[in-house]
């Protein structure tokens, strides 16, 4: 049991990080973790054995995000009225300023959804096919996805749109 607790361990700092992006709130990312944890330990029998522990966590976390979303619209305003972005970044030319704060900006703008594919492969490393399988789609829907997400981040970055059109297939 050790290892896993140090897996585990080792995998909260990413959990945590990830919840933040989604929710936009750290009091609101902390619950997210702690009650996707508790799923998860509730739900320890049925795990894969040689599944990717990061990868389970992860589809967890974000299948708890959607379910909150769901049931629970009012405190999305809520959360969206809080959850303001942060310019304490310190950064010697300005020109490099303005363009990450732009790019900060224009992500927080795009959908949960394309924030969440963005991280998983940009931040988090994840292949192709595990986000697949934590979304339960093709690794090519996901390929599309991503290339939506990233479409949506750089015209957002660019001033080119308002907001981000998401096509949602089922």
């Amino acid at each position: 049991m050790h290892g896993i607790d140090n897996q585990l361990r080792d995998l909260l700092p990413r959990l945590r990080r990830f919840a933040q992006s989604l929710t936009r709130h750290p009091a609101s990312a902390d619950d997210l973790v702690q009650a996707s944890l508790e799923k998860a330990l509730g739900a320890w029998a049925s795990k894969q054995p040689d599944g990717d522990l990061r990868a389970w966590l992860f589809a967890i976390l974000y299948r708890q995000f959607l379910d909150t979303q769901r049931s629970a619209s009012r405190y999305r305003r809520l959360l969206t009225l809080f959850g303001g972005g942060q310019d304490d970044h310190h950064v010697p030319s300005a020109e490099r300023t303005v363009v990450a704060q732009t790019t900060l900006a224009a992500f927080e703008r795009l959908p949960h959804e394309q924030r969440a594919i963005l991280l998983w492969v940009t931040v988090e490393g994840l292949r192709y096919q595990e986000i697949a399988d934590i979304l339960g789609v093709p690794i090519g829907t996901v390929m599309s996805r991503l290339s939506r997400a990233r479409q949506a981040l750089r015209q957002l970055s660019e001033g080119e749109i308002t907001t981000p059109s998401l096509r949602v297939l089922k």
